[in-house]
Protein backbone atom coordinates (compact mmCIF):
# COMPACT_ATOMS: atom_id res chain seq x y z
CA UNK A 1 0.00 0.00 0.00
CA UNK A 2 2.89 2.35 0.78
CA UNK A 3 4.31 1.79 -2.70
CA UNK A 4 0.96 2.58 -4.33
CA UNK A 5 0.64 5.81 -2.35
CA UNK A 6 4.17 6.86 -3.31
CA UNK A 7 3.48 6.16 -6.98
CA UNK A 8 0.22 8.13 -6.92
CA UNK A 9 2.11 11.07 -5.42
CA UNK A 10 4.75 10.65 -8.13
CA UNK A 11 2.10 11.11 -10.83
CA UNK A 12 0.65 14.10 -8.94
CA UNK A 13 4.05 15.81 -8.65
CA UNK A 14 4.85 15.25 -12.34
CA UNK A 15 1.42 16.62 -13.27
CA UNK A 16 2.17 19.57 -11.01
CA UNK A 17 5.18 20.36 -13.19
CA UNK A 18 2.77 21.15 -16.03
CA UNK A 19 0.16 22.90 -13.87
CA UNK A 20 2.57 25.07 -11.88
CA UNK A 21 4.92 25.47 -14.84
CA UNK A 22 2.19 26.99 -17.04
CA UNK A 23 1.79 30.32 -15.14
CA UNK A 24 5.48 30.46 -14.19
CA UNK A 25 6.50 30.27 -17.89
CA UNK A 26 4.47 33.43 -18.47
CA UNK A 27 6.87 35.24 -16.11
CA UNK A 28 10.20 33.40 -16.56
CA UNK A 29 11.58 32.32 -19.97
CA UNK A 30 12.23 28.58 -20.46
CA UNK A 31 16.05 28.43 -20.18
CA UNK A 32 16.11 30.66 -17.10
CA UNK A 33 13.28 28.67 -15.52
CA UNK A 34 15.10 25.37 -16.13
CA UNK A 35 18.34 26.85 -14.73
CA UNK A 36 16.59 28.09 -11.56
CA UNK A 37 14.82 24.76 -11.14
CA UNK A 38 18.06 22.79 -11.04
CA UNK A 39 19.84 25.34 -8.91
CA UNK A 40 17.16 24.72 -6.28
CA UNK A 41 17.33 20.95 -6.83
CA UNK A 42 21.13 21.01 -6.46
CA UNK A 43 21.07 22.69 -3.04
CA UNK A 44 18.18 20.52 -1.79
CA UNK A 45 19.91 17.25 -2.75
CA UNK A 46 23.39 18.44 -1.67
CA UNK A 47 23.17 17.29 2.02
CA UNK A 48 22.34 13.68 1.08
CA UNK A 49 24.09 13.49 -2.29
CA UNK A 50 27.45 14.96 -1.26
CA UNK A 51 28.74 11.82 0.48
CA UNK A 52 27.73 9.56 -2.42
CA UNK A 53 29.51 11.95 -4.78
CA UNK A 54 32.63 11.99 -2.61
CA UNK A 55 32.80 8.19 -2.27
CA UNK A 56 32.52 7.68 -6.04
CA UNK A 57 34.78 10.34 -7.55
CA UNK A 58 36.51 7.85 -9.82
CA UNK A 59 33.13 6.60 -11.07
CA UNK A 60 32.01 10.08 -12.19
CA UNK A 61 35.29 10.61 -14.05
CA UNK A 62 35.12 7.22 -15.71
CA UNK A 63 31.46 7.58 -16.75
CA UNK A 64 31.51 11.27 -17.69
CA UNK A 65 30.04 10.58 -21.12
CA UNK A 66 27.02 8.82 -19.61
CA UNK A 67 26.49 11.62 -17.08
CA UNK A 68 26.77 14.26 -19.80
CA UNK A 69 24.30 12.40 -22.05
CA UNK A 70 21.77 11.99 -19.22
CA UNK A 71 22.10 15.64 -18.20
CA UNK A 72 21.75 17.06 -21.71
CA UNK A 73 18.73 14.98 -22.72
CA UNK A 74 16.76 14.62 -19.47
CA UNK A 75 17.55 17.83 -17.61
CA UNK A 76 18.51 20.44 -20.19
CA UNK A 77 16.74 19.78 -23.51
CA UNK A 78 13.62 18.15 -22.05
CA UNK A 79 12.90 20.97 -19.61
CA UNK A 80 13.60 23.74 -22.13
CA UNK A 81 11.17 22.05 -24.54
CA UNK A 82 8.45 21.51 -21.92
CA UNK A 83 8.54 25.07 -20.60
CA UNK A 84 8.71 26.45 -24.16
CA UNK A 85 5.66 24.36 -25.08
CA UNK A 86 3.68 25.62 -22.07
CA UNK A 87 4.04 29.17 -23.38
CA UNK A 88 1.81 28.23 -26.33
CA UNK A 89 -0.32 25.20 -25.43
CA UNK A 90 -2.55 24.17 -22.53
CA UNK A 91 -1.43 22.07 -19.58
CA UNK A 92 -4.08 19.50 -20.55
CA UNK A 93 -2.64 19.05 -24.04
CA UNK A 94 0.89 18.85 -22.62
CA UNK A 95 -0.18 16.19 -20.11
CA UNK A 96 -1.82 14.03 -22.78
CA UNK A 97 1.23 14.23 -25.07
CA UNK A 98 3.52 13.46 -22.10
CA UNK A 99 1.60 10.23 -21.46
CA UNK A 100 2.78 8.94 -24.85
CA UNK A 101 6.45 8.82 -23.77
CA UNK A 102 6.65 4.98 -23.55
CA UNK A 103 5.43 4.77 -27.13
CA UNK A 104 8.14 7.10 -28.40
CA UNK A 105 10.71 5.09 -26.44
CA UNK A 106 9.48 1.90 -28.12
CA UNK A 107 9.58 3.49 -31.58
CA UNK A 108 13.12 4.83 -31.02
CA UNK A 109 14.25 1.39 -29.82
CA UNK A 110 12.91 -0.03 -33.07
CA UNK A 111 14.62 2.63 -35.23
CA UNK A 112 17.98 2.71 -33.43
CA UNK A 113 18.38 -0.82 -32.08
CA UNK A 114 16.14 -2.77 -34.46
CA UNK A 115 14.02 -4.08 -31.59
CA UNK A 116 11.01 -5.80 -33.09
CA UNK A 117 7.32 -5.06 -32.55
CA UNK A 118 4.82 -7.85 -32.36
CA UNK A 119 1.19 -7.32 -33.41
CA UNK A 120 -0.01 -6.31 -29.95
CA UNK A 121 2.76 -3.75 -29.47
CA UNK A 122 2.11 -2.35 -32.95
CA UNK A 123 -1.58 -2.00 -32.07
CA UNK A 124 -0.68 -0.14 -28.85
CA UNK A 125 1.70 2.19 -30.70
CA UNK A 126 -0.93 2.95 -33.36
CA UNK A 127 -3.69 3.66 -30.80
CA UNK A 128 -1.49 5.97 -28.71
CA UNK A 129 -0.10 7.92 -31.66
CA UNK A 130 -3.61 8.24 -33.08
CA UNK A 131 -4.70 9.70 -29.73
CA UNK A 132 -1.82 12.20 -29.82
CA UNK A 133 -2.75 13.18 -33.40
CA UNK A 134 -6.36 13.78 -32.36
CA UNK A 135 -5.25 16.09 -29.53
CA UNK A 136 -2.77 18.05 -31.67
CA UNK A 137 -5.13 18.43 -34.66
CA UNK A 138 -8.25 18.85 -32.49
CA UNK A 139 -9.83 16.28 -34.78
CA UNK A 140 -9.93 18.83 -37.59
CA UNK A 141 -9.08 17.95 -41.19
CA UNK A 142 -8.59 21.66 -41.93
CA UNK A 143 -5.69 21.84 -39.43
CA UNK A 144 -4.03 18.82 -41.05
CA UNK A 145 -4.45 20.11 -44.62
CA UNK A 146 -3.48 23.67 -43.73
CA UNK A 147 -0.59 22.62 -41.47
CA UNK A 148 -1.91 25.04 -38.83
CA UNK A 149 -0.65 23.15 -35.80
CA UNK A 150 -0.20 24.72 -32.38
CA UNK A 151 3.56 25.29 -32.07
CA UNK A 152 3.35 24.39 -28.37
CA UNK A 153 1.99 20.92 -29.15
CA UNK A 154 4.80 20.32 -31.66
CA UNK A 155 7.44 21.45 -29.15
CA UNK A 156 5.88 19.11 -26.59
CA UNK A 157 6.26 16.26 -29.06
CA UNK A 158 9.94 17.16 -29.38
CA UNK A 159 10.17 17.08 -25.57
CA UNK A 160 8.77 13.55 -25.52
CA UNK A 161 11.27 12.37 -28.13
CA UNK A 162 14.04 13.92 -26.00
CA UNK A 163 12.70 12.15 -22.89
CA UNK A 164 12.50 8.87 -24.82
CA UNK A 165 16.23 9.20 -25.65
CA UNK A 166 16.88 10.01 -21.97
CA UNK A 167 14.92 6.88 -20.95
CA UNK A 168 17.14 4.78 -23.17
CA UNK A 169 20.24 6.29 -21.57
CA UNK A 170 18.75 5.53 -18.13
CA UNK A 171 18.27 1.90 -19.10
CA UNK A 172 21.88 1.68 -20.30
CA UNK A 173 23.69 3.64 -17.58
CA UNK A 174 21.67 4.62 -14.50
CA UNK A 175 22.21 1.28 -12.74
CA UNK A 176 25.89 2.18 -12.40
CA UNK A 177 25.30 5.18 -10.15
CA UNK A 178 24.12 5.76 -6.55
CA UNK A 179 20.76 7.54 -6.74
CA UNK A 180 21.35 10.74 -4.75
CA UNK A 181 24.91 11.21 -5.95
CA UNK A 182 23.77 10.89 -9.57
CA UNK A 183 21.02 13.48 -9.07
CA UNK A 184 23.55 15.86 -7.52
CA UNK A 185 26.12 15.42 -10.29
CA UNK A 186 23.53 15.64 -13.08
CA UNK A 187 22.07 18.81 -11.54
CA UNK A 188 25.56 20.35 -11.35
CA UNK A 189 26.35 19.42 -14.97
CA UNK A 190 23.02 20.82 -16.19
CA UNK A 191 23.65 24.11 -14.34
CA UNK A 192 27.05 24.46 -16.07
CA UNK A 193 25.37 23.85 -19.46
CA UNK A 194 22.57 26.32 -18.73
CA UNK A 195 24.90 29.21 -17.78
CA UNK A 196 26.09 30.10 -21.33
CA UNK A 197 22.57 29.48 -22.68
CA UNK A 198 21.19 32.18 -20.36
CA UNK A 199 22.67 34.77 -22.71
CA UNK A 200 19.90 33.96 -25.20
CA UNK A 201 17.35 35.29 -22.71
CA UNK A 202 19.39 38.19 -21.29
CA UNK A 203 16.80 40.77 -22.30
CA UNK A 204 13.89 38.79 -20.84
CA UNK A 205 15.67 38.08 -17.54
CA UNK A 206 15.84 41.79 -16.70
CA UNK A 207 12.05 42.05 -17.04
CA UNK A 208 11.13 39.21 -14.65
CA UNK A 209 8.87 40.28 -11.78
CA UNK A 210 9.93 38.18 -8.78
CA UNK A 211 6.58 37.99 -6.99
CA UNK A 212 5.98 35.56 -4.14
CA UNK A 213 3.83 33.43 -6.50
CA UNK A 214 6.70 33.10 -8.98
CA UNK A 215 9.17 32.22 -6.21
CA UNK A 216 6.74 29.68 -4.71
CA UNK A 217 6.27 28.13 -8.15
CA UNK A 218 10.03 27.87 -8.62
CA UNK A 219 10.44 26.18 -5.24
CA UNK A 220 7.77 23.64 -6.16
CA UNK A 221 9.40 22.90 -9.53
CA UNK A 222 12.87 22.62 -8.00
CA UNK A 223 11.85 20.28 -5.16
CA UNK A 224 8.85 18.13 -6.05
CA UNK A 225 9.03 17.04 -9.73
CA UNK A 226 12.84 17.34 -9.75
CA UNK A 227 13.61 15.32 -6.61
CA UNK A 228 10.70 14.08 -4.48
CA UNK A 229 8.85 12.50 -7.42
CA UNK A 230 11.98 10.69 -8.64
CA UNK A 231 12.78 9.37 -5.16
CA UNK A 232 9.15 8.26 -4.62
CA UNK A 233 9.10 6.52 -8.02
CA UNK A 234 12.38 4.71 -7.30
CA UNK A 235 10.99 3.49 -3.96
CA UNK A 236 7.82 2.31 -5.67
CA UNK A 237 9.83 0.42 -8.29
CA UNK A 238 11.82 -1.30 -5.53
CA UNK A 239 8.58 -2.47 -3.89
CA UNK A 240 6.42 -3.64 -6.81
CA UNK A 241 8.77 -3.71 -9.83
CA UNK A 242 9.17 -1.42 -12.87
CA UNK A 243 6.35 -2.87 -15.01
CA UNK A 244 3.63 -2.36 -12.41
CA UNK A 245 5.10 0.96 -11.25
CA UNK A 246 5.21 2.46 -14.75
CA UNK A 247 1.44 2.00 -15.12
CA UNK A 248 0.91 4.66 -12.43
CA UNK A 249 2.52 7.25 -14.74
CA UNK A 250 -0.64 6.99 -16.85
CA UNK A 251 -2.29 9.01 -14.08
CA UNK A 252 -0.25 12.09 -15.09
CA UNK A 253 -2.74 13.33 -17.75
CA UNK A 254 -5.63 12.59 -15.38
CA UNK A 255 -4.14 14.70 -12.57
CA UNK A 256 -3.09 17.34 -15.11
CA UNK A 257 -6.68 17.64 -16.37
CA UNK A 258 -8.05 17.95 -12.83
CA UNK A 259 -5.43 20.51 -11.78
CA UNK A 260 -5.68 22.56 -14.98
CA UNK A 261 -9.48 22.80 -14.63
CA UNK A 262 -9.39 23.63 -10.91
CA UNK A 263 -6.40 25.98 -10.75
CA UNK A 264 -5.84 27.34 -14.27
CA UNK A 265 -9.42 27.63 -15.47
CA UNK A 266 -8.76 25.47 -18.54
CA UNK A 267 -11.76 23.74 -20.08
CA UNK A 268 -11.69 20.04 -20.92
CA UNK A 269 -12.87 19.39 -24.46
CA UNK A 270 -14.42 16.13 -25.56
CA UNK A 271 -11.69 15.69 -28.20
CA UNK A 272 -9.01 15.99 -25.47
CA UNK A 273 -10.76 13.38 -23.33
CA UNK A 274 -11.00 11.02 -26.31
CA UNK A 275 -7.31 11.57 -27.12
CA UNK A 276 -6.28 10.92 -23.51
CA UNK A 277 -8.25 7.66 -23.40
CA UNK A 278 -6.62 6.49 -26.63
CA UNK A 279 -3.08 7.43 -25.51
CA UNK A 280 -3.43 5.71 -22.12
CA UNK A 281 -5.11 2.64 -23.67
CA UNK A 282 -2.28 2.26 -26.19
CA UNK A 283 0.36 2.51 -23.46
CA UNK A 284 -1.47 -0.06 -21.30
CA UNK A 285 -1.73 -2.51 -24.20
CA UNK A 286 1.98 -2.13 -24.97
CA UNK A 287 3.06 -2.39 -21.31
CA UNK A 288 0.87 -5.43 -20.70
CA UNK A 289 2.46 -7.16 -23.65
CA UNK A 290 6.00 -6.30 -22.49
CA UNK A 291 5.22 -7.63 -19.02
CA UNK A 292 4.00 -10.96 -20.43
CA UNK A 293 7.09 -11.22 -22.65
CA UNK A 294 9.35 -10.59 -19.65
Amino acid sequence: MKAYILLIFTAMFFAGNLIVGKPVTQEIPPITLSFCRYMIAFFVILPVGYFEWKRNKSLWKREWKAILSLSITGLVLFNICVYSALQYTTSINAGIVEASTPIFTLVLSFLLFKERFNKKQLLGVFISLFGVCIVITKGSLEIILGLQFNIGDLIMLLAMITWAVYSMFIKQHMWKFPAYGALLVMSAVSIIIFIPLLGVEAGDIAQIEWSWKVIAGLLYLGIFPSLVALIAFNKGVQEIGPSRASIFLNLIPVFTMIGAILFLGEKLQLIQLAGAILVISGVLITNHNKKKTA
